[in-house]
């Protein structure tokens, strides 16, 4: 069965009014199932996709294919009858990149394609070019994954400059050891089962709270331990460390330059092999040392070069890389949208998603998944005309892929100083922001950020979609997206729990984040859920309960 057809099937069984929900949080049967029935029967999420991805992607912060994917969202808005569509400024955000042409080669000793993508914010190699290959990596042959100790990644950097110096000039350099590509032992693409929805329900263990060093020194090596550890830290000293981090390793580009290489060549340290997951060198910021040009291999590729090399055979390598900055415009904007509320329209409840994203595929799963779903809301609840009375406001962000900027900037201006935790008159009159940022997967419930208070709320919002695999809550916080800025102000700001599909092992951040790896029923599910949600936030009495405000951060040291 077709996945459009599945969706109705679907609808057709679960769009009746189903369980009785809690008496204490009445629920609009009515209004869902008109909603079910719009995103189901009429619905435009692929479409919203196919414009923010195959006609307008990618859409890093800064470059022209993140205006113009913002200018059709716009103007799709505005068609709908949405009112209040505007891009509103949030910071500097500095200078814009884009990747215009590449290719690589393997030129001798026998000529290869090379699977590989640049990074963002490296240099273009300025035409064709040819150049032997040096293998010499800069925190040795034994250091396989990223340092993220700011002390050892400084000292090995400074070793590596005072070892190198002097012998890379003119040459293709490989930078990092190679990654044995290990036989699948499980499959690349999950559904959470009952059990990993169980587990993910128990939430965390107690424990106390981390200290609060700032600035920070070091998080965990490994991904999953990191992300536990900046899930529950205060979103501006997390912060503050990528920043840190990213000026470390300015070091290693300005070294490289001034060395004169031709290009540097990475590793691609994610997945199983046949997939490039690329990021940048560096954010946008102008007084930042220019890199080389800097060319992530797939670990196929990048491992027959170390593997030639270690036998003292010759390796010749061709690129092409065509780069163009942007200076003309370095302040950043948000894209915002409304739908005026009635009786309490000065109250908001707010829903988004970042537009930007990473430049090897379309941002297909990352994230434009997430802004097609949100735009979907606003259109339902717009189709059906559905009175509300407090104002729903879209936001569309940029520059979350590079620390949350374009969320926080708009946090800073409208609610509150996170530092200092003073708040502005509008932090009262935010009901919730609800957000959508973990690939195509659908929704399978919602993050508590630890607000046990609003779970009977919750509960009764999902048990209309039960049939749907909607149904599990968990006080444990997530991080790493936008819902994380209201959070650190004391706003209430949930993200969805969405099945994994293969977003951590095949898309995220990858050459292969595409529209063909989106699931249509996933995001129909996702786009009814999330308008039921701001619909029932949008009418319901009492606004949604709060967390106590965050206490002041304590003064930065040095």
């Amino acid at each position: 069965m077709k996945p459009r057809a599945l969706a109705v099937a679907l609808a057709l069984g679960a769009i009746g009014f189903g369980e009785a929900t809690p008496a204490e949080e009445p629920v609009d049967l009515k209004a869902i199932h008109r909603i079910k029935d719009e995103a189901f029967r009429n619905g435009k999420v692929m479409d919203h996709l196919f414009y923010l991805t195959d006609v307008n992607g990618p859409r890093l912060t800064g470059s022209p294919g993140w205006r113009a994917a913002a200018d059709w969202a716009a103007a799709s808005l505005k068609g709908w009858g949405v009112t209040g569509v505007r891009l509103e400024t949030w910071g500097r955000f500095g200078r814009g990149w884009s990747l215009e042409r590449f290719s690589a080669h393997l030129l001798a000793p026998s000529y290869a394609p090379l699977h590989g993508v640049p990074k963002a914010w490296s240099s273009g190699t300025g035409g064709p070019i040819a150049g032997d290959v040096v293998f010499a990596p800069v925190f040795g042959e034994k250091q396989t994954g990223e340092i993220w100790d700011l002390e050892a990644l400084a000292q090995g950097i400074k070793d590596y400059a005072s070892r190198q110096q002097g012998k890379l000039r003119g040459k293709i350099v490989m930078i990092e050891p190679p990654r044995p590509v290990e036989p699948a032992t499980k499959p690349e693409l999950e559904r959470y089962d009952g059990a990993q929805l169980e587990d993910l329900a128990r939430g965390p263990e107690p424990e106390p709270a981390p200290p609060l060093e700032w600035p920070l020194k070091s998080l965990p090596a490994d991904r999953e331990e990191r992300e536990k550890v900046t899930a529950v830290l205060p979103l501006e000293i997390t912060a503050d460390f990528f920043i840190g981090r990213r000026k470390v390793l300015d070091r290693l580009s300005a070294f490289l330059r001034d060395e004169g290489v031709l290009a540097a060549l990475t590793a691609d340290r994610r997945g199983s092999g046949g997939t490039v997951f690329a990021e940048g060198v560096r954010s946008g910021d102008p007084e930042a040392p220019q890199s080389p040009p800097v060319v992530v291999l797939a670990p196929e590729s990048y491992a027959r070069l170390a593997r030639l090399l270690e036998k003292k055979v010759a390796v010749r390598v061709g690129l092409d890389v065509a780069v163009k900055f942007y200076d003309d415009t370095p302040d950043a904007q948000n894209l915002l949208a409304e739908i005026p509320g009635g009786k309490k329209k000065d109250e908001v409840v707010m829903l988004g998603a970042h537009l930007d994203s990473w430049h090897g595929g379309t941002g297909a799963t990352d994230n434009a998944a997430g802004c097609a779903v949100v735009l979907e809301a606003m259109r339902i609840l717009k189709a059906l005309d559905l009175k509300m009375d407090r104002t729903v406001r879209l936001a569309l962000w940029s520059g979350e892929e590079q620390g949350l900027l374009g969320s926080r900037g708009y946090v800073r201006e409208h609610f509150a100083d996170p530092l200092a935790m003073a708040v502005k008159p509008e932090h009262g009159r935010l009901c919730a922001y609800f957000n959508l940022d973990n690939g195509t997967g659908r929704i399978r419930g919602i993050y508590l950020q630890g607000n046990d208070m609003v779970r009977p709320i919750f509960e009764a919002w999902l048990a209309p979609f039960k049939d749907f695999g909607a149904t599990t809550l968990t006080l444990a916080d997530t991080g790493g997206t936008d819902h994380k800025s209201f959070d650190a102000v004391g706003l209430p700001g949930f993200q969805f729990i969405q099945d994994p599909v293969d977003y951590m092992t095949r898309t995220h951040h990858s050459d292969l984040d595409v529209y063909d790896h989106a699931v249509p029923a996933d995001l129909m599910q996702a786009s009814a859920i999330m308008a039921s949600f701001v619909y029932h936030a949008a009418t319901r009495p009492e606004m949604l309960p709060r967390k106590p405000l965050p206490a002041p951060l304590p003064k930065r040291k040095g």
